[in-house]
């Protein structure tokens, strides 16, 4: 062989070389899914029951973000809405410890796990979904677009790949994909003039709240003593308030001790979360903006607060028999893989959550509620202890009912093939008080997963999808499109109900309580044959200037006629043949009067309003 044939012979070598590590490196999938945290991992079981091919990559190797890798395994809220993927995840807890009084360990959230268990079941219903495959111990280093699709470039271990994917969700603990593809977004408190939250600071700052690391404790018996190494900066002083805020509800009360707040995170198998507010293991520190390195760096300070704060609690307070936990995460100091953010970057989205449309949806310009996709009904929770530069704000006192989350605030003004979950969707500095909250980021997730199914399965955009067909996917998953407490996805009437109360025919009533606010539908009561003529008005023209109603109870005589003005003939007889059909109790007659979920059975079966397509402020089109 002449050197010419022996240079040529390696030059195909080398390209066949260079072609076959390409294909290596490169995966394709249809829907990418940047981490499997909270919302990363019921976004990918969603859209992979959808019939989505589905891949997640993962920072660490476990799934659950702040559920588990963060440690912050005490659910707060939902208890009463157990919807979608959130309620078949409670499911498994009570299943694998033995019913729902075995997770009931504190006295603040009525779900608590260990870590490890948590990721454990994650995992399992990750498991069982075909078109979902995950990718752990993969970090995601930069995107750019190609002939309308993603090139994700991904780290794993020391080797580079590049991924390519129709759709991304950014599912990320701090909104840093959404940031890489150049989308706007806020950080921080946001002005009143703004936003019109007269609660709001009167100008905008990029104050955040604090985070936590969390640190799980495990009870070694009596006698053992687990006092770790004293931290250094350790003071006493710092923490000595730690134990008077067992009830910020109450400050008064006898039971704001620190035996008291110890059982707040109190765990299955004598654990204790420590994700104690105020003087406890709260941290200021806004590490958004930084680097990966930077940021693993400055959180160096938050870990040794927490340590300080653990020996405080071992020393100062007596509990030297509770010691780190050896056996809940795989790291070497034996603490959780990821702080706990309450905060991140906030989307510039197609809707914005304020505080005005939690608190009145029904009187807003814009009805938000009507295109609801995950529900919340934890309080407004903000912590801003650790930062004395923040705003003085009484985020007690702003008090509002259980809430829906728009389908709008999960998608970009501008940039098409990507959906934002996690906590970095478009709500207001105050409004992210509440929907960061667990069980509401699993539902922006359960979402996020159906809008990416309904969006490739149309060859579509994300922003160019059906907010009913979205909604009624996640219906059809006994995911809650509306916060409606007293109907639960196991009644015949939960889809009609749903559905009617997102049209805004029907209203729920919304009722500030404690630690979980409320909305009523009232299934059983009557309502007057005017409520229900003045919420069919919005959707038939012909009713808009009728005004034969009175506050009499509704009959079935008198529904029918308002079906015919709508231009719906529906006789007697059509109902009485199909009442059996849709589950409808007692027997027909023109003159029964009937109760509101029988009217939004009917409303829903006979005219079909949720049928009506909305825009991303609520609006009929």
């Amino acid at each position: 062989m002449n050197r010419r044939m022996r240079i040529g012979s390696q030059c195909v070598i080398l390209l066949f070389s260079l072609i076959c590590f390409k294909v290596n490196a490169q995966q394709q999938t249809d829907l990418l899914i940047i981490g499997g945290g909270a919302s990363g991992t019921m976004a990918g079981i969603q859209a992979a029951r959808m019939g989505t091919n589905t891949l997640i990559i993962e920072e660490t190797d476990w799934l659950g973000g702040m559920l588990t890798s963060a440690g912050v395994a005490a659910i707060d809220g939902n208890h009463r809405m157990p919807s979608g993927l959130w309620g078949e995840f409670r499911a498994q807890l009570y299943n694998y410890y033995g019913g729902p009084e075995k997770v009931f360990t504190g006295w603040v959230s009525n779900t608590l796990f260990e870590p490890h268990v948590g990721n454990n079941i994650l995992k399992q219903m990750a498991a069982k979904e075909k078109n979902l495959k995950i990718s752990y111990q993969t970090r995601f280093q930069s995107i750019r677009k190609e002939n309308g699709r993603w090139q994700v470039t991904v780290l794993k271990g020391k080797k580079s790949a590049v991924i390519e994917a129709k759709l991304l969700i950014d599912a990320t603990e701090l909104g840093d994909v959404m940031a890489a593809a150049g989308v706007k977004y806020d950080i921080g408190m946001d002005a009143s003039g703004e936003t019109g939250e007269t609660q709001a600071p009167a100008q905008s700052n990029d104050i955040i709240q604090d985070l936590t690391y969390v640190v799980v404790l495990k009870d070694y018996g009596k006698g053992a003593d687990k006092t770790i190494r004293r931290p250094e900066g350790y003071n006493e002083a710092e923490f000595k308030h730690s134990c008077d805020v067992s009830d910020p509800a109450s400050f008064d009360s006898p039971d704001n001790n620190c035996n008291k707040m110890m059982q707040y995170g109190r765990l299955p198998n004598n654990k204790y979360m420590i994700n104690w507010p105020k003087s406890g293991n709260d941290y200021y520190l806004n590490i958004i903006e930084k680097t990966p390195a930077e940021r693993e760096e400055a959180l160096k300070a938050a870990k040794l607060h927490s340590l300080r704060f653990v020996y405080y609690l071992q020393t100062a307070l007596g509990y030297r028999n509770l010691g780190i936990a050896d056996d809940e995460f795989p790291t070497a100091d034996k603490l959780p893989m990821i702080p706990y953010h309450r905060e991140s970057r906030r989307l510039k989205g197609e809707a914005l959550l304020t505080v005005n449309h939690v608190a009145k949806p029904y009187e807003q310009p814009q009805p938000l509620y009507r295109t609801g996709i995950a529900v919340g009904d934890y309080t407004i929770d903000h912590h801003h202890e650790k930062n004395p530069s923040a705003p003085k704000i009484d985020f007690v006192k702003i008090r509002v009912p259980s809430y829906n989350i728009p389908l709008g605030s999960l998608l970009p003004k501008e940039v098409d093939g990507l959906i934002v979950a996690e906590k970095s969707i478009g709500v207001t500095n105050i409004v992210n008080g509440a929907t960061r909250l667990q069980p509401v980021v699993l539902g922006i997730g359960q979402a996020a997963g159906a809008i990416a199914a309904v969006a490739l399965k149309q060859n579509i955009q994300p922003r160019q999808v059906s907010i009913r067909d979205v909604q009624q996917a996640l219906l059809d998953s006994k995911a809650y499109i509306m916060p409606f407490i007293d109907v639960k996805a196991e009644s015949p009437y939960f889809a009609a109900i749903q559905r009617t109360g997102a049209t805004g025919i029907l209203k729920g009533t919304g009722i500030p309580y404690q630690w979980a606010n409320q909305t009523w539908f009232y299934p059983d009561n009557i309502p007057s044959r005017y409520d229900v003529l003045d919420g069919l008005r919005a959707y038939y023209e012909p009713l808009r200037t009728f005004w034969g109603a009175s506050g009499e109870p509704l009959t079935l005589q008198f529904l029918l006629e308002l079906f015919e003005k709508c231009g719906k003939k529906v006789t007697l007889q059509q109902i009485q043949n199909d009442w059996k059909k849709l589950s409808l109790p007692d027997t027909p007659a023109a003159d029964i009067t009937l109760n509101r979920a029988t009217t939004a059975v009917l409303i829903d079966h006979y005219l079909e309003p949720f049928r009506r397509s909305v825009n991303f402020a609520g609006q009929l089109q």
